[in-house]
């Protein structure tokens, strides 16, 4: 039977976890979502200050980027270079702002991360450090005690 790994809760809430120390040492509020590589939701963080129209924002970027195995800008962006709407997808999460990053481990999607509530390239920024974390290999710490 073939096994595919796919971010787990408590994964998810460690990368969380990391995301919110680094928005709470720069004194920002964000939404952050980590979601599993269908793009359904695993973990939500919405930080103090942050705008409560990033809550769903955050979820849609990381569903994209999950559903299309790339980054939501990237989507966004060739849907305004070749004219066609994000509408075509018959899915009303799918967007198009940047911020919403796959989580590849071994050239696999195994869910992605979407931020919201920052300048869009602090977003970006962000989440692609936080998916960078796991994708290099970084255990989560449950792992590294077993070991």
């Amino acid at each position: 039977m073939p096994m595919h790994r796919e971010i787990g809760s408590v994964e998810a809430r460690e990368l969380i976890a990391k995301v919110a120390a680094r928005l709470d040492s720069d004194r920002a509020g964000a939404s952050v979502a980590i979601v599993d590589p269908h793009g359904e939701l695993v973990a939500f963080l919405r930080t103090d200050g942050c705008g409560l129209a990033s809550i769903n924002n955050a979820i849609h970027k990381a569903f994209t980027a999950a559903r299309e195995r790339g980054e939501s800008g990237a989507l966004g962006e060739r849907s305004r270079t070749e004219g066609f709407p994000l509408s075509n997808f018959g899915d009303p999460r799918y967007t198009g702002w940047g911020g919403g990053v796959p989580i590849i481990v071994g050239g696999t999607v195994i869910g992605a991360i979407g931020i919201s509530g920052l300048p869009e390239a602090a977003d970006v920024e962000l989440a692609r450090w936080a998916a960078a974390s796991i994708a290099a290999g970084t255990p989560p710490a449950h792992e590294e005690e077993q070991a």
